[in-house]
């Protein structure tokens, strides 16, 4: 009996994933979730279904090989969502797979992808020639689209980021709903009211953030995920990363034709969703003034 328990431990895989898109609130997702889910050890993201598929499914199910069995198995990894590859890959080994997909205004989370671009020293471009070459894969509503032919509506969640921003309780209570685990208690959480990385400045010296970069991925290469949490503890990727300029805010003129260029998709994801989102379709000033004219005197 020990030895069918041990194999059943060494053989096994996620019985849910949350596959983003990035930028939608993953890393609190993740967060949240640990203790009460089995995740993978170690790390968030084991980006096995798109870059580290050579490795081997034995690889992947090294990483859930000492999960609880008494809970559901998950990984949340945002790079799954838009790659065909991804979405084949996963229906290939985990057919069953509960899929968590969350999704926030377009433009919102290119901004913040733009950010962590700048920050991580990946870009050096302006948001607007970032965004032209994140058009292929920014597509929300195809996506979402794929996930539920695959797997089939009831198999795939959509959870939306404005909820997350309104009421952390209401949006996480679905979630554990569908991935089979008791509700988690938000009611004093030190992440109910703080979002998970986050920052707001650039580096002060670029060659610094590129060297930090560079060896931050080499340990994750070798897998040395202690290391690497232990110079986040340390706040050697902050002082690589930061203590910079503040990040630059979104021009109205820039978040306008952004907009512009999101909307039919946003209004695909409307009839996806039966919701309405034309929240998505404003820029951010009218938003305010809007919020100011519904305010009661």
């Amino acid at each position: 009996m020990a030895a069918v328990t041990a194999a059943r431990h060494a053989s096994r895989l996620p019985d849910f994933l949350g596959v983003g898109p990035p930028r939608t609130a993953t890393s609190w997702l993740d967060a949240i979730l640990r203790g009460h889910a089995a995740m993978p050890r170690d790390i968030k993201e084991v980006d096995f279904f798109v870059k580290n598929y050579a490795r081997g499914i034995e690889w992947y199910k090294s990483y859930f090989r000492d999960a609880d069995p008494s809970l559901p198995a998950g990984e949340i990894c945002p790079s799954y969502f838009g790659p065909p590859e991804a979405r084949e890959r996963v229906k290939l080994h985990l057919p069953n797979c509960k899929i968590i997909c969350t999704i926030r205004d377009p433009v919102e989370s290119l901004y913040s992808g733009y950010r962590l671009s700048l920050r991580n020293v990946w870009t050096r471009t302006d948001i607007e020639s970032f965004a032209a070459s994140q058009w292929s894969t920014a597509g929300r509503a195809s996506a979402l689209r794929a996930w539920r032919e695959m797997f089939g509506p009831e198999q795939v969640l959509a959870c939306i980021y404005d909820d997350l921003e309104a009421d952390p309780q209401s949006y996480l209570n679905p979630i554990c709903d569908f991935i089979g685990i008791k509700r988690i208690d938000l009611m004093g959480h030190e992440l109910a009211a703080r979002r998970v990385n986050t920052f707001r400045q650039l580096p002060k010296s670029q060659w610094l953030a590129r060297k930090a970069r560079k060896l931050r991925d080499r340990l994750m290469k070798r897998e040395a995920y202690g290391m690497v949490d232990l110079l986040r503890r340390a706040g050697v990727w902050r002082f690589c990363f930061e203590r910079g300029e503040e990040l630059p805010p979104l021009s109205p003129a820039v978040e306008q034709r952004l907009r512009d260029r999101c909307k039919p998709d946003i209004e695909e994801l409307e009839r996806l969703l039966g919701r309405d989102l034309s929240r998505w379709k404003q820029p951010s000033a009218e938003r305010v003034r809007s919020a100011d004219i519904a305010a009661p005197a």
